[in-house]
């Protein structure tokens, strides 16, 4: 079995999908950050890392590059903001995308979530999203979604998405931790 313990989740604890990738992750043995702010409202809270104002700014993106990327404006942009500036430090960190939501007819992501797949294109990060309608893993090929059934195969990797996490979903996570490392180490 592969030394789980040098592998790092990035997330920010919300939730639904963020959680759940936490909750799996300390089964492994998986090292966990949970990016957070001030007003933060997290449901898993382990490994916390409280970004500053001034590290909120290097995420900083206008609402309106946003908004046209993402193909959707946001009513709420100020409210919006701070998620749109960890993610960016989630994205940055983990060299590995996964995400559970909803891929759109536009090939982006439903939600703010999708900001987190926008950016892993950007960097050029591996993508991939298991779409709960369909019941299926994805991965961006640079210019599509093909079905896949990926593995963590970098040692640093984001996990984040929907907070209407379906059993599926959670399915979907703790077959990817298999997948990637075996079952999970006996528990002491």
């Amino acid at each position: 079995m592969l030394n789980t313990s040098s592998y790092t989740l990035y997330s920010g604890g919300l939730k639904g999908t963020e959680a759940e990738f936490g909750r799996i992750a300390e089964l492994w043995g998986v090292r966990e950050i949970t990016f957070s702010y001030k007003g933060h409202q997290m449901e898993r809270a382990k490994d916390v890392y409280v970004l500053t104002e001034d590290e909120l700014q290097q995420g900083d993106v206008s609402m309106a590059i946003v908004s046209k990327r993402m193909g959707r404006t946001y009513s709420e942009a100020e409210k919006i903001r701070k998620v749109i500036q960890s993610i960016f430090h989630m994205v940055n960190k983990g060299h590995q995308v996964f995400v559970i939501g909803w891929i759109q007819p536009d090939k982006t992501v439903k939600g703010g979530t999708g900001w987190a797949v926008e950016l892993g294109k950007f960097f050029g990060r591996p993508i991939s999203v298991f779409d709960q309608d369909k019941n299926t893993w994805f991965s961006w090929d640079g210019s599509g979604w093909t079905p896949d059934e990926p593995v963590i195969s970098h040692k640093t990797f984001t996990g984040t998405g929907t907070r209407y996490l379906s059993d599926q979903g959670k399915q979907a996570i703790r077959e990817l931790y298999e997948r990637s490392f075996g079952q999970p180490p006996a528990q002491a």
